[in-house]
């Protein structure tokens, strides 16, 4: 509603506001707050200019249709930035950060199986590639897997509990398979 938009608003005058995936305000429906919250935005960046800056993001397609949906929206709106898909050494590095920060390992074999997986995700990557969405979902399934194959062992030893092996990667090309099937009819 514009009276929410416009508290999220005031929130972030002195600051940035950062609207993900801002074509969900034009997405209409029946009860369309979204042209509502987009009236208040141009409101308050025209009013509070010097003290405001709002960055919007999305998929590039869908992003400029958002800006297209309103005139306030193109002449306000006038810097563009492109950012390009992770490559699978950086999406490898954000795999190490999750397990990093989760108190996990990996040992030599699974980094390479692993290695291998980002490799192809890479080369078969689709408009609407997820980059550290994807990084994360594979980690959860990793962790699943991880804990599924421990829980029978005894005694469960601290360096059992925090190891990644090569065992807990899934199989390269099924998973690749599951990850970019979304992508394969576009």
């Amino acid at each position: 509603t514009a009276i929410k938009a416009d508290e999220i608003i005031k929130s972030a005058i002195g600051g940035v506001l950062f609207i993900d995936e801002a074509y969900a305000l034009t997405s209409g429906g029946l009860n369309d707050f979204g042209s509502e919250a987009i009236e208040v935005l141009l409101k308050r960046m025209e009013d509070q200019r010097d003290n405001l800056v709002i960055v919007v993001a999305g998929y590039p397609d869908e992003m400029q249709e958002f800006i297209q949906t309103n005139p306030g929206l193109q002449s306000r709106f006038n810097r563009y930035f492109k950012f390009d898909h992770f490559t699978a050494d950086a999406l490898l590095d954000i795999f190490k950060l999750f397990a990093k920060k989760a108190d996990f390992k990996l040992t030599e074999n699974a980094e390479e199986k692993l290695n291998a997986i980002l490799d192809r995700l890479y080369e078969k990557r689709h408009r609407g590639f997820g980059n550290a969405r994807t990084i994360r979902n594979l980690f959860e399934k990793i962790i699943e897997r991880q804990a599924n194959r421990i829980i029978s062992i005894t005694p469960i030893t601290e360096e059992i509990l925090i190891t990644l092996t090569e065992e807990d990667i899934p199989e390269i090309l099924k998973t690749v398979k599951e990850i970019i099937q979304f992508g394969e009819d576009e």
